[in-house]
């Protein structure tokens, strides 16, 4: 297997059950993008890239060994600590080998446009999993323009694999730190008009009947740091009817900031504000969509997307829903040795 091979793998070569070598994102959008669902084009730096990374720079492992040794300490050392080999790995020299590997693939990706814009995603390996999920606990960086840029991004998203909140995380469900690594997101950006989220399951009520869509104007990062309260809607799976709809006054959106990279919060022109965000052909696609999802994976589903300026939607990402499944496999009542066990238990006694 040839360098290049080992540390990058196109979103078309990737199956969910990739997750070891490209982390949960990664793995879910390879999954996608097989199954025919509309998905930006884009690449994963692989778990053996990171590997690689900390190899060329800490041969002795004293970052792992760091981490282990902060079990049963207070949250303040535990702060301190991973702020120190977070702004060690920042600074970490990029091995040529792998630089090299992602330049070529960034070229290719942006079809030879340098400054064609790119997301860079965390995709950790326990990200998502049936144990555990590092869903929100590492960074993602928007509207990243230059193939320098980008392998910056790749470092900052290793580097927040020793978030204080990622690091506590991982301590509290006694996770070894040495199966712990990351993968990274390189993917074509989306103009997004109107991004959100979409439950294949009511998420206040459980109910698999219904599809819960949320969305607002721009781009999805809005949303994920509450800046703005998104419009809502309830459709029935079976019939399309569009059961609920709350249209939100949209203040604020996030869209690229096209000259400098990254991303501008601007406000929301105001004849657009309590305008839905999405039509209901939009939503009645979406719900589709979220319905073949959930078929394939044969679980509810909780499902990143976007519509562009032209109204196409692009999936960003699916994991399973986990709230609802969590409460479903808990049991009802507790196991009791006799029925009358019970009826003591309800009222106290045993």
């Amino acid at each position: 297997m040839s360098d290049s091979a080992e540390f990058l793998r196109w979103f078309k070569d990737i199956k969910i059950t990739d997750r070891p070598s490209v982390g949960g994102k990664g793995a879910s959008l390879g999954e996608l993008t097989g199954a025919g669902i509309s998905v930006p084009p884009g690449f994963v730096v692989t778990t053996s890239a990171f590997e690689r990374f900390l190899k060329a720079n800490d041969a002795e492992g004293t970052i792992r060994k760091a981490i282990q040794a902060l079990r049963g300490e207070s949250t303040e050392a535990i702060k301190t600590g991973s702020a120190e080999i977070r702004e060690r790995v920042r600074t970490m020299p990029f091995p040529e080998d792998l630089a090299m590997a992602v330049g070529e693939a960034h070229a290719t990706l942006c079809e030879g446009d340098a400054r064609a814009p790119v997301a860079v995603r965390s995709s950790a390996t326990s990200e998502d999993s049936a144990e555990a999920s590092f869903a929100g606990l590492q960074d993602t960086y928007l509207w990243v323009q230059g193939a320098d840029n980008v392998i910056q991004s790749i470092r900052d998203c290793w580097a927040s694999l020793y978030s204080t909140e990622s690091v506590s995380y991982r301590l509290r469900l006694d996770l070894p730190e040495d199966q712990i690594a990351m993968g990274v997101v390189v993917q074509r950006m989306v103009m997004s008009r109107a991004s959100g989220v979409m439950f294949t399951r009511s998420p206040t009520t459980g109910d698999r009947s219904m599809i819960a869509i949320e969305g607002s104007w721009g781009l999805g990062s809005a949303i994920v740091s509450g800046e703005v309260t998104p419009d809502t809607f309830l459709v029935n799976k079976v019939t399309g009817e569009i059961r609920g709809r709350t249209i939100s006054d949209k203040t604020r959106q996030h869209v690229p900031d096209v000259e400098k990279g990254g991303v501008r919060d601007i406000e929301v022109e105001e004849d657009q504000r309590n305008v839905a965000c999405v039509s209901d052909e939009e939503l009645g696609k979406l719900a589709e969509i979220g319905k073949g999802i959930e078929r394939h994976y044969g679980s509810p589903q909780d499902i990143e997307w976007a519509v562009d300026q032209s109204g196409a939607i692009y999936l960003l990402q699916s994991r399973p829903e986990t709230v609802w499944a969590n409460k479903d496999a808990k049991p009802v009542a507790d196991t009791k040795s006799t029925a009358m066990d019970h009826v003591f238990a309800a009222f106290g006694k045993r």
